[in-house]
């Protein structure tokens, strides 16, 4: 098993509306798809900031997960671009993290 910890930036001033698009449609729709969402949390020293983290079991699931998510008609044709509005990409950062065996998380 092992987690996503993912680091958004929200354009300047957008945080309040990605945290309702989040909220709102991503996870939901995630969820939907089979993703397991374990956090959502916004950064309490960057205006902009915000981290959310998923869990997968195995690296076999995490690609069928992203496989549904991201191929899927509404990701492609909705989803991505309001993305696009919210979020600066090339400020995301991606950790993958696996818990120690006393984390709580295991």
């Amino acid at each position: 098993m092992f987690y996503e910890i993912r680091r958004y930036q929200t354009r300047s001033g957008r945080r309040a509306d990605w945290v309702r698009y989040m909220e709102d449609v991503v996870i939901p729709f995630q969820e939907s798809k089979g993703m397991s969402v374990t956090a959502s949390f916004i950064d309490e020293e960057d205006a902009d900031g915000y981290v959310w983290i998923r869990r997968f079991d195995d690296e076999e699931q995490r690609r069928a997960l992203y496989t549904a998510v991201y191929d899927s008609d509404r990701w492609q044709n909705e989803i991505a671009a309001a993305i696009r509005e919210l979020l600066i990409p090339e400020k995301s950062v991606v950790t993958r993290a696996v818990p120690t065996p006393n984390s709580g998380l295991g």
